[in-house]
């Protein structure tokens, strides 16, 4: 899998979905190690998670609403409950991605 993580992180479980990532399941949320390369362009879709995450390698380029955000390494960004969106990433990129339950 891509992405310029540490050792440790590389033996956590894969995640089974769209993208690439390596999955933290902890109580309540799971954190996500993804990996984006160039070109990925994700279609809106909507999460039953409330979603939180850090850019550290590249940029997101984020559609919520209409509106289009960039977010490069560094920049947090948050996705609320059901709100759909969409992701595109013109570099390769790393984010780390928290998924939290609403229930908590």
């Amino acid at each position: 899998m891509p992405g310029k993580y540490p050792d440790k992180i590389r033996t956590l479980p894969l995640f089974d979905g769209r993208f690439d990532a390596y999955r933290l399941a902890a109580e309540g949320a799971d954190v996500l190690f993804a990996s984006y390369p160039s070109g990925t362009s994700i279609p809106p879709h909507a999460h039953e998670t409330e979603n939180h995450g850090v850019i550290i390698r590249g940029e997101l380029i984020l559609t919520i609403g209409g509106r289009i955000e960039r977010y490069g390494v560094g920049d947090w960004y948050h996705v609320p409950v059901g709100v759909e969106h969409a992701a595109d990433f013109e570099v390769d990129t790393d984010e780390i991605e928290f998924w939290f339950n609403p229930a908590n």
